[in-house]
């Protein structure tokens, strides 16, 4: 046999398959559908370890369902706009546009190697005018359908470099690239009214029952329903600057206990005074230096400013509340106004504590004394029944908060209210590499759209990166046209669209991608919803639910008829790999260091560095594996086999050579089976098989039963030791007889199916070998013969730390505990444990057992 050559192997089938057109999908509406993608990535030039594990995972589910007989629609694009490509256009000299496009076919090249089943005549690249000429027109669609509009927003200004940051780009009060104090500033922004589905996009997360629970929350707390109460407190007397403040509260139970009010240091009240008392203006310069991110203010230490002005309070006669400057109220949610209950809410009372406010208990806990009650250092936030409270006095919290609103809508001074956090999508930025917002400005006709004939905008290439702020508002001649209402001299917008923009919508597009519109009623009807979803979890909030509001916003002027773009969702854990420091803190890449019996050491210098934690691959901690490196060397079928093989899908892999070593090993124990096929065709008589083969035969049957299943669950670990026992089992089978050679050729036909969407080149060439036609990748998934799914025992992976290390044979159903004995008794978990007991021993009867050490 020859030797096992990698890449010639994947090059022949990958060719095989282009030929074949063996991913290229249409509406086939004979079969189910099934639409599987990935999140598409940003063209940075590089695939990485957790491109690999993602693509992956969406493979292996595209290839079992094509087997299944699904019409299978399996896309790849690019998210091509953004800023990562303006930097590199200051550094490096080089326009945007090129960068990104040089990026893409480097990209592209790289997951090709990896055998993807993709249909690459969907292939988009969001930064094309093809495709955002139609984000455009829905932009004037929604401005049409009262769905977009434009209005004065708080920003994050970065001075210098004159532009606006997203709040994760400021750092500890400054600029991520000029390291100056950002500033707190009011800018015209074009905005999407996403707020107008917050309760549908609330209510429909419970029907998500594919995604995971911890995104669903995640979405949930990001949408934020508050119920309560809006309440006005009046002015205690005449004063220049406001008659009454209107409050948002959910607690207006413990309104007996308001010792203060507040306002958000860009409320009006407090703006009305800045102008004429530098104090107030001098703290709302301080408040500003903390930007708009919700989690720098929550963090940041809770001040305020004693206006000087007072507000009646509406149940107590005679009683009045100071009103403060806080930094801590956030005017976009709620009113931007606060009475505190220093009492009953921790934030509240640590303020109160600072600035000497009255803390008064409104709330008695159970079992707690009237008399004796007081409040420390911490507030009372659970239930109890109401105290101090007047007429509401003996209530439960939840009875007072409704006798507090009967009471305050009599007086006619609040009503009920719900309110949520979610505000409306700003999509301005002041970037050139975007899509431009087809609006034009006119001194007479004001904001105007771009007429549909005039679209796509695109954006100038000749421009300048080296200044300050937006290039694009720096074009001499860009900006410049003629209002398309009157003719006058008009003025281009020079913003450009967020780039959740693009990502909102593409997975429509993949649905028609050569449409003259954005894609066609036809086909969106019938490749959407999203059937799996798969990414990372950082964009469990933002995306997805930019992406499940534009379904709605589309529908609604008249794209297509759907709510929910995405049935299934995956979020995969991250790739993690060792991480080394010497002992001046300096990051170490691996092959700096070398472990001895002491301990790790720096291979030049002989000196003990420490080994660091395993944590996510990051270029800064330099433990980054290069995935093309690993695909050159071994090939890309074991670097998709090792990124099934040792953690479910949703944890974090730990990347270990050992591991891609183990993968590797396996996929040439494969290669090698071809030697032990014999060109039978079909099991002519099972009655009469010898035991050896009768078990060979009933761990194929079995594996598939298995292998299918978990699948279906995604635990694409387990499918792996599965197939390991399948080539156990064959390898096992050393009979040379007419039973056992056809057993043994159905064996390794049977393993070429199974193992074909994970390790899809090798399964080709066993395929092949075993003397079947046509392609494995178009077969179909092979049905297990329940008669061979009864076994008196089983063979089932032991794992050491979720890593495969061996297997033993046990009767089926067996006992916990004799199962946990034997599994510590094989020669290579005592190898591993080293003379030590284990941590846990983890039993899944009849699966798997796990020993953690």
């Amino acid at each position: 046999m020859s030797d096992f050559a990698p890449r010639h192997l994947e090059e022949k089938w990958q060719a095989e398959w282009e030929k074949a057109g063996a991913f290229t999908s249409s509406i086939d509406h004979s079969k189910p559908k099934y639409y599987v993608m990935e999140m598409f990535p940003y063209p940075s030039g590089r695939i990485h370890m957790g491109h690999v594990r993602n693509y992956t995972l969406g493979d292996v589910v595209a290839r079992y369902r094509k087997a299944s007989g699904y019409n299978v629609l399996h896309p790849m694009g690019w998210d091509a706009f953004g800023l990562p490509a303006e930097n590199a256009a200051m550094e490096r000299g080089v326009h945007p546009g090129d960068w990104t496009i040089e990026n893409i076919a480097a990209m592209r090249d790289q997951l090709k190697r990896m055998g993807l089943s993709y249909d690459w005549e969907r292939e988009i690249a969001t930064c094309t005018p093809d495709y955002y000429r139609h984000e455009q027109k829905m932009f004037l669609e929604f401005l049409q359908a009262g769905l977009a509009y434009r209005k004065e927003s708080w920003v994050n200004w970065d001075p210098v470099e004159q532009t606006v940051l997203a709040n994760e780009q400021v750092v500890d009060g400054k600029g991520w690239r000029s390291g100056v104090a950002v500033e707190r500033k009011q800018l015209s922004q074009w905005f999407l009214k996403i707020t107008d589905y917050a309760s549908d996009l609330l209510e429909a997360i419970e029907g998500l029952d594919r995604w995971p629970d911890r995104v669903r929350l995640m979405q949930h707390n990001w949408i934020g329903k508050s119920v309560g109460a809006s309440l006005t407190f009046k002015a205690s007397s005449e004063n220049a600057h406001f008659t009454e403040l209107e409050i948002f509260t959910t607690r207006p139970d413990t309104l007996y206990g308001a010792s203060f009010v507040a306002v958000a240091p860009n409320h009006p009240l407090a703006l009305s005074l800045a102008k004429s008392n530098q104090d107030a203006e001098a703290f709302l310069a301080e408040c500003s230096a903390l930007g708009t991110s919700e989690a720098a203010i929550e963090k940041a230490e809770k001040k305020g400013y004693l206006t000087g002005l007072e507000v009646t309070h509406p149940l107590i006669e005679g009683a009045t509340l100071p009103v403060y400057i806080a930094n801590f109220v956030l005017m976009d949610y709620g009113t931007g106004a606060i009475f505190g209950c220093p009492a009953h809410d921790q934030r509240d009372l640590d303020f109160a504590r600072k600035y000497d406010c009255s803390v008064t208990p409104v709330v008695l806990p159970k079992d707690e004394d009237e008399a004796s009650f007081t409040i420390g250092h911490e507030a009372y936030t659970g239930p109890g029944r109401l105290i101090n409270s007047g007429d509401w006095n003996g209530l439960s919290v939840e009875d007072g908060k409704e006798k507090a609103i009967e009471t305050l809508e009599s007086l006619g001074c609040g009503s009920a209210k719900t309110t949520y956090r979610l505000r409306d999508w700003g999509v301005s930025r002041q970037r050139y590499w975007g899509c431009p917002i087809p609006i034009i400005y006119c001194d007479d006709c004001g904001a105007v759209p771009v007429p549909d004939a005039d679209l796509p905008v695109t954006l100038p290439t000749d421009v300048e990166f080296g200044g300050n702020g937006n290039p694009l508002a720096n074009h001499p001649t860009w900006k410049h046209t003629a209002c398309p209402s009157c003719g006058k001299d008009a003025r281009r917008e020079t913003d450009t669209f967020d780039t959740f923009f693009e990502s909102s919508w593409y997975f429509l597009r993949y649905t028609d991608p050569k449409a003259e519109g954005a894609f066609s009623k036809e086909a969106a009807a019938y490749w959407m919803p999203v059937d799996q979803y798969i990414g990372g979890v950082e964009h469990a909030v933002l995306h997805l639910l930019y992406s499940r509001f534009f379904t709605r916003a589309l529908s609604q002027v008249g794209y297509l008829d759907l709510a929910e773009p995405f049935a299934g969702l995956l979020t995969q854990g991250m790739v993690c790999h060792q991480s080394y420091r010497d002992n001046n803190g300096a990051w170490l890449f691996p092959e700096e260091v070398t472990k001895t019996a002491d301990g790790w050491v720096h291979t030049k210098t002989g000196e003990a560095i420490e080994a660091g934690r395993v944590e996510k691959m990051s270029k800064s901690k330099r433990n980054v594996v290069d995935p093309e490196l690993i695909i050159e060397t071994y090939g890309a079928d074991t670097a998709r086999l090792f990124m099934l093989s040792d953690s479910p899908p949703e944890r974090d892999l730990e990347w270990t050579e050992s591991g891609v070593e183990g993968a590797n090993r396996f996929i040439q124990k494969l290669w090698r089976l071809k030697d032990k096929l014999s060109g039978s065709q079909g099991i002519e008589d099972t009655d009469n098989l010898t035991d050896a083969a009768k078990q060979c035969l009933r761990v194929t049957h079995q594996s598939i039963e298995a292998i299918g299943n978990d699948i279906e669950r995604f635990a694409l670990n387990r499918c792996v030791a599965q197939l390991h026992i399948l080539a156990g089992a064959i390898s096992d089978l050393k009979e040379d007889n007419d039973g056992a050679n056809q057993v043994r050729d159905f064996a390794i036909g049977t393993l070429s199916q199974l193992i074909a969407p994970f390790s899809p080149h090798i399964a080709e060439e066993l395929w092949s070998a075993a003397g079947n036609e046509g392609l494995v990748t178009n077969a179909p998934w092979p049905q297990a013969d329940a008669t061979w799914l009864v076994a008196d025992d089983v063979e089932i992976g032991v794992q050491v730390n979720g890593k495969l290390r061996t297997t033993v044979r046990l009767a089926v159903d067996c006992d916990k505990d004799e199962a946990r004995e034997k599994a510590l008794a094989h020669p290579t978990i005592v190898k591993y444990l080293e003379g030590q007991e284990p941590k846990k021993v983890i039993v899944v009867p009849n699966r798997i057992i796990n020993v953690v050490i």
